[in-house]
């Protein structure tokens, strides 16, 4: 009986110690979040899996985004840094980067370097006009169903038309959070986990999202968007540095 109720306590205890398994949360554009077991968009609803089971099916409108809730409990969320402007500035990005004309023309309208806009192009798609996800964001900005009905862009994978939702849609979310780090959180995972952790959300898939955004417009991450031009914030305004195999020292050009 003795070697039994052990047996049991042992169990309970790895049991309480593990952390929950990770699920979607359905972000609500009223700012209810729900926590399930899965979504997919199918026609024009999005079905959510519930976690104690059963299906209920929403209108694809009322869902401003789905973010795993993973979170790496391996190490503490990381601060980052939002120094880097994030307003508008004249300059022309490199000839290799996809839709780079639209980008800035999308850029300029909706007051965002191009930069930040290329980046989180970069992103969300990977420059792919035809990217759809599960639940339903597609084109270049992955922009969901109800991001595009609110910035009146009718065809998600014309790359003009998404490009000018997407930079509308972020230029709206720095004016709301007055944080480059936190409009970014709140595209990547909706405004209300912003508003609920009053900062960046813990979430894996976020924090990779930022890491990714933020270490191409305002830090040094290989492979950036912008080749060897590595642009960092004490000369963000006119600058770029140039940093390659047969130049060991940096130099910098105007842009």
């Amino acid at each position: 009986m003795k070697r039994l109720f052990l047996i049991l306590a042992v169990t309970v205890m790895l049991v309480n110690g593990l952390p929950a398994a990770h699920a979607d949360l359905a972000v609500f554009t009223d700012g209810r979040v729900l926590r399930v077991k899965d979504a997919r968009l199918v026609g024009d609803k999005i079905h959510l899996v519930l976690i104690g089971g059963g299906l209920l099916e929403i209108s694809a409108l009322r869902i401003d985004r789905v973010v795993d809730d993973e979170v790496d409990h391996s190490q503490p969320p990381r601060a980052f840094d939002g120094n880097c402007a994030a307003s508008w500035k004249e300059i022309r990005l490199p000839d290799a980067i996809p839709y780079a004309d639209l980008i800035e023309d999308a850029a300029r309208r909706a007051d965002l370097d191009p930069r930040l806009l290329a980046a989180l192009v970069r992103a969300e798609s990977n420059f792919d006009p035809a990217a759809v996800s599960r639940v339903g964001a597609g084109g270049l900005c992955q922009l969901m169903p109800s991001a595009a009905t609110d910035h009146k862009v009718h065809d998600v994978f014309d790359p003009a038309e998404n490009l000018r939702g997407g930079a509308t849609h972020l230029r709206l979310l720095l004016d709301r959070f007055e944080s480059l780090p936190l409009a970014l959180a709140a595209y990547n995972a909706g405004a209300a986990t912003v508003d609920r952790y009053g900062d960046v959300p813990p979430y894996r898939e976020t924090q990779g999202f930022l890491r990714r955004i933020l270490g191409e417009f305002c830090g040094t991450i290989e492979n950036s968007v912008f080749g060897s031009i590595i642009f960092l914030p004490e000369q963000w305004n006119d600058t770029a540095v140039v940093v390659g195999p047969e130049q060991p020292g940096l130099g910098s050009f105007g842009l």
